[in-house]
């Protein structure tokens, strides 16, 4: 794990792009980069992590209905995490249920819901090098043109960071065991034994 802060990510873009570093997002010696850092770091984050199941950014819970049932469709609501960000899985593994997700809530036909999902992990400390650096980079290129002016620089890191994106993904998947998808028995029964 890293040592990684939000305001240390936005520094060392802003290294990367030859600009002066902050010290916090209220620096009053860099207020304008500061201010900028501040504002779109939570997006550019919330974004690097929504796109992947970052192996250090997953949880699982068990939720309970809410009181209110939906008006049509499914049986039972389940308020989502505060720190919710994308779904993952619902259910155990191997028996899927049927679900749908509407603004805050999932709702299906069941009275616990048990759900694997990204959070939104703020705590940057927590996070994998490859992550750290692929939000530093992403960062890098959202504060490009508003710091250096320059088109060019920002398309230059924008294809760094697509390239640095699979290769990040593809180590964190590695370390995930494989998964089997749909019927077993129809794989099976491809490679000719049948149940």
């Amino acid at each position: 794990m890293s040592m990684a802060t939000g305001v240390s990510i936005c520094s060392n873009a802003l290294l990367m792009l030859g600009a002066q570093t902050i010290n916090d997002f209220n620096d009053q010696l860099n207020l304008d980069r500061a201010k900028l850092c501040a504002n779109l770091y939570p997006t550019v984050r919330d974004d690097m992590l929504r796109q992947h199941p970052w192996n250090c950014c997953i949880k699982r819970a068990v939720l309970a209905p809410d009181a209110a049932a939906p008006a049509f469709g499914y049986e039972h609501a389940f308020e989502l995490p505060a720190d919710f960000m994308r779904v993952l899985e619902v259910g155990t593994a191997g028996q899927q249920i049927d679900y749908l997700v509407e603004g805050r809530s999932i709702q299906a036909n069941t009275t616990v819901l048990e759900l694997r999902y990204v959070f939104r992990n703020e705590v940057e400390s927590t996070w994998d090098s490859s992550l750290v650096k692929l939000v530093t980079l992403a960062m890098a290129a959202v504060l490009a043109y508003p710091v250096t002016q320059s088109a060019a620089l920002q398309q230059s890191l924008g294809q760094e960071l697509e390239q640095e994106k699979r290769r990040a993904r593809a180590v964190d998947g590695q370390e995930d065991p494989p998964q089997m998808l749909g019927d077993e028995r129809l794989l099976a029964s491809r490679f000719g034994s049948y149940w």
